[in-house]
């Protein structure tokens, strides 16, 4: 018994040994859990400021906005809104870049703290291990420009009148199309746009210039035509979509067309044409013979 006795005694104090070795790998499990968990934090907010800084200046360069936010110079409410995006309020805008000619906004944004290097975050457990800071950015790239896609193009030429593209209508929820009156070139101002084939669509070739090449005949009337059948349509409920829009017109019914003069993108909540509609049995689709909500 005495013996044994001697033996336990020569092991004590071993659990503190490996305890003592494990101490690193545990130092680093932590810098993992939460040093990069904040790195994540710090990152999504830089994505939400770069987001909304390149959204707004696309937005100025698109409407010609004489505010000075359609520059590579960040302006100060570039400044404003990628720091208020931030929990603490400290945000670089590390670059903003304008291609007038590709259209295109970048806008890069970093990190900033106190007291830790430029464009970087300071590090706790990881600054045991020797890394007391890292470096984090975001950045967010927008296009803007005429709408070059949609779930499909409806072959439903709609006078450019029709839309309200000013400024001021842009911070409306919803513009209604209705269909039968107003400033239309030809009776009711609007018609289904002529194609070939049994697609529910309309193609338009690159590079269709000229006047030869831009004319489409129409189909008159209330009704979509045979090609575009109840389930095509359905297929544009809630979902963004492209109308030919043209400021031309000549000749009366099966004789008319239209000069195509580009496409307006809308987001369609509901619709209503002479058999049918969406949503159905709501009282906006038993309103007009034809229109559109965005």
């Amino acid at each position: 018994m005495r013996r044994l006795a001697s033996g336990a005694d020569g092991e004590r104090g071993g659990i503190a040994v490996i305890v003592a070795i494990l101490m690193v790998v545990l130092l680093s499990f932590a810098a993992i859990s939460i040093d990069v968990a904040k790195l994540y934090s710090e990152r999504a907010q830089l994505q939400n400021g770069a987001d909304a800084a390149a959204l707004m200046v696309a937005r100025a360069c698109a409407t010609a906005a004489p505010d000075g936010n359609c520059s590579s110079s960040p302006s100060d409410n570039v400044r404003t809104l990628v720091r208020g995006n931030a929990v603490d309020g400290l945000s670089n805008v590390h670059s903003v870049t304008v291609n007038g000619v590709a259209h295109t906004v970048d806008v890069t944004t970093s990190a900033e703290e106190a007291g830790s290097s430029p464009n970087s975050v300071s590090m706790f457990f990881a600054g045991i291990l020797g890394v007391t800071s890292a470096e984090v950015r975001a950045s967010s790239s927008v296009q803007w420009g005429t709408p070059v896609r949609g779930i499909m193009v409806l072959p439903l030429a709609v006078a450019e009148c029709k839309f309200n593209l000013s400024r001021d209508s842009q911070a409306a929820t919803e513009q209604i199309l209705e269909f039968g009156s107003g400033c239309g070139r030809v009776p009711g101002g609007f018609g289904w746009v002529d194609g070939t084939g049994s697609q529910c669509g309309l193609t338009i070739g690159v590079g269709m210039e000229s006047d030869a090449t831009t004319w489409f005949s129409i189909d008159p009337g209330a009704s979509p035509p045979t090609r575009c059948s109840a389930t095509d349509l359905s297929k544009m409920n809630n979902q963004t979509v492209l109308l030919p829009l043209y400021d031309k017109a000549a000749g009366t019914g099966t004789n008319a067309g239209y000069f195509i003069k580009g496409f307006a993108a809308f987001h369609v909540t509901g619709y209503k044409f002479a058999n049918d509609g969406w949503p159905t049995g709501s009282g906006f689709a038993q309103q007009e013979p034809a229109r559109l909500l965005r």
